[in-house]
């Protein structure tokens, strides 16, 4: 293959595994290395866990799309995606899912020896994913663990071995994303209720159905909320924390206020912008605080 064939695949690969969607759990990476260190990191930690971060979820995602293809070919919804197109192939993606899975456990390795002690275990996780929905209807809450793991991966960045130092903070916030992440996956899979329950698929809403499946996603978000409230205090976190807990809470108030069981139509900007206005917001907040309340 030409260079420049290989460079055109790039944006192709990258659209396959919703690069921008990082966007969702790298900020809770960030704002734990901050809080982690009390005040600015060193660059070098930041470096190695963005690139941690983004190798894990790029291993994640490619992964995902490969094992998914025969469904993705099938879904109404997904069969426009690159890979059943065509317009990449599946040894393309696989290439990606490995080099992905070397990014991050080298960066893992460069940061200390409990980061890489974790990383394959975690990896398993990450990958295990992609088969949940296929066994269990708590395939949302797997997907939460993987997002969830972020914080307390950043924690261990920063902290080596001294990371269950003070360790109540990322467990309270990765249980947190653990349920935002579920909530909000739970949502959008609402709109894949009568595929799943056609292909013998695994989720909250084909087992629930759409209305009870809102419902459940609410009171997970409502648990997120007390859940960063109750991080914020035993880091010792203060009023513009707290100020972007608020505004989360707004956030994910509008995110449920605009869809229902009649009327899934602006069910993208629920997920995709609300969600993630929620992580950015949280980490900016969470970021002034740590450099100039602390």
């Amino acid at each position: 293959m030409s260079a420049s064939r290989a460079a055109a695949k790039i944006p192709i690969l990258l659209g396959t595994i919703k690069f921008s969607h990082s966007i969702f759990a790298l900020p809770f990476c960030l704002l734990t290395v901050f809080v982690a260190s009390g005040g600015a990191p060193p660059l070098r930690v930041v470096a190695l866990a963005i690139l941690a971060m983004v190798g894990a979820r790029t291993a994640a995602m490619a992964f995902n799309r490969l094992v998914d293809r025969e469904f993705d070919a099938e879904n109404p919804r997904t069969r426009s995606r690159a890979l059943p197109m065509g317009l990449v192939r599946p040894r393309d993606v696989a290439l990606l899912a490995a080099a992905g899975a070397l990014v991050f456990l080298a960066a893992a390795a460069l940061l200390n020896r409990v980061a890489l002690a974790f990383s394959l275990p975690v990896l398993a996780i990450l990958l295990g994913y992609s088969y949940a929905k296929r066994f269990t209807s708590a395939a949302h809450f797997v997907l939460g663990i993987s997002l969830g793991i972020a914080p307390l991966g950043a924690w261990v960045a920063v902290k080596g071995e001294a990371f269950l130092e003070g360790a109540a903070f990322p467990l309270l916030l990765g249980t947190a994303v653990l349920f935002w992440t579920a909530g909000f996956d739970i949502v959008y899979a609402c709109q894949d209720v009568d595929f799943d329950r056609a292909r013998g698929l695994r989720s909250v809403p084909a087992r629930l159905g759409v209305k009870r499946s809102l419902a459940l996603s609410s009171v997970l978000h409502v648990l997120t909320v007390a859940l960063l409230v109750a991080a914020g205090a035993v880091a010792s976190l203060s009023v513009l924390y707290y100020l972007g807990v608020a505004l989360v809470a707004a956030l994910l108030v509008y995110g449920h206020a605009i869809v229902s069981e009649d009327d899934l139509s602006r069910l993208d900007v629920a997920f995709f912008t609300v969600n993630g206005w929620v992580s950015l917001t949280l980490m900016a907040c969470t970021l002034c605080d740590v450099l100039f309340l602390r």
